[in-house]
């Protein structure tokens, strides 16, 4: 019986025969439009981030992601466009997502203090894999690897057309708000047939607790507290933490898991990962974050947790409202 490499198993299972999950990071709140396209534009002006996670580096060849986002905020119409282009490689196989899309949000002042943020992502992705990579069992021996005899079975890069929709509701202090992914069901399967895309959902609120009276500044303190729940068809995870926004400083603490509230089995808690942030402001606009998770499931240490870098560029902050009212910024980008 031929051998395949135990990860990849997993990974080729959920591509081929189950469904993906999609790709995750452990600082949500920093990627915020792939969070939820409502917060697309929630800056005074311009902000680039980039992101990367390496997920297990103690396993070989595990997960890699990296995201770059555009956002801008179009103070004329009331309005936030942003881009988006992620790229997730799992496994010895390569397999990979890449995903090119567009938001859009509009912010509807529902009164002075209240304020509401419909949004919706248009994207497409591709799903690959490189077969040919794989080594088998009966490659291995002293001298070398030689050809494998496992038959080379038919595989297809695939591409769909797929949508997001939000709606985020805040003030000053409090925000809540959730996100539908995958609306369109494509098609995902990477061999002749059909497998959509399950549809995921996130939802999420959080509040911030001013420690001066600096909001909204460049240089403000606050506590801010997040709390996320998502889930994809039998999958599903909760997120919460808070960070301290001191500046220049960020430090942040964050649980991943379903302790209590979901167990596999009497004795077997379902706890994933406990996550610890610092962060550093430069002159101002560029904010520079590192997330370690330290990983509390049956996977132990071996996997060496997971390591994220976060670069955050926001400019042209300073934009002149020709409206009358001025725009409420959002409270919990502001990190």
């Amino acid at each position: 019986m031929i051998k395949i490499n135990k990860y990849f198993i997993t990974f080729l299972l959920n591509t081929l025969i189950l469904h993906g999950q999609d790709t995750h990071f452990s600082q949500f709140y920093i990627n915020s439009i792939y969070l939820s396209p409502s917060f697309t534009g929630s800056t005074n002006g311009t902000r680039v981030t980039n992101i990367f996670r390496n997920q297990w580096p103690g396993i070989p060849k595990s997960y890699i992601s990296y995201a770059i986002s555009l956002d801008h905020f179009l103070q004329k119409f009331n309005s936030g466009c942003g881009f988006l282009l992620l790229n997730d490689v799992a496994g010895e196989g390569k397999l990979g997502t890449t995903l090119i899309g567009f938001n859009y949000t509009y912010q509807l002042n529902v009164s002075y203090r209240y304020k509401l943020r419909p949004g919706i992502q248009i994207y497409r992705f591709t799903r690959k894999i490189d077969f040919y990579r794989l080594t088998f069992g009966d490659q291995l021996n002293f001298s070398g690897n030689n050809p494998t005899s496992v038959e080379v079975p038919t595989l297809n890069n695939t591409s769909n057309i797929d949508a997001t929709l939000s709606l985020l509701f805040y003030t000053k202090k409090y925000w809540i708000g959730f996100t539908t992914d995958h609306i369109l069901a494509p098609n995902e399967s990477l061999k002749d047939g059909y497998s959509k895309v399950p549809l995921k959902v996130n939802i999420f609120s959080g509040c911030k607790h001013n420690i001066t009276h600096k909001t909204g500044s460049y240089n403000e303190q606050s506590l801010n507290f997040w709390v996320l729940y998502y889930f994809q068809q039998k999958f599903d995870q909760l997120q919460i933490g808070a960070y301290l926004n001191k500046y220049p400083y960020i430090l942040g603490f964050w649980y991943r898991g379903m302790m209590v509230i979901k167990k596999y089995a009497s004795q077997l808690l379902n706890n994933d990962a406990l996550i610890f942030q610092v962060g550093y402001v430069l002159n101002n606009n560029l904010k520079i974050n590192y997330s370690y998770d330290l990983t509390i499931s049956r996977l132990g240490p071996a996997t060496l947790g997971a390591h994220e870098i976060s670069l955050v560029f926001e400019f042209n902050q300073e934009q002149k409202y020709e409206q009358k009212i001025k725009k409420e910024i959002i409270p919990c980008p502001k990190y």
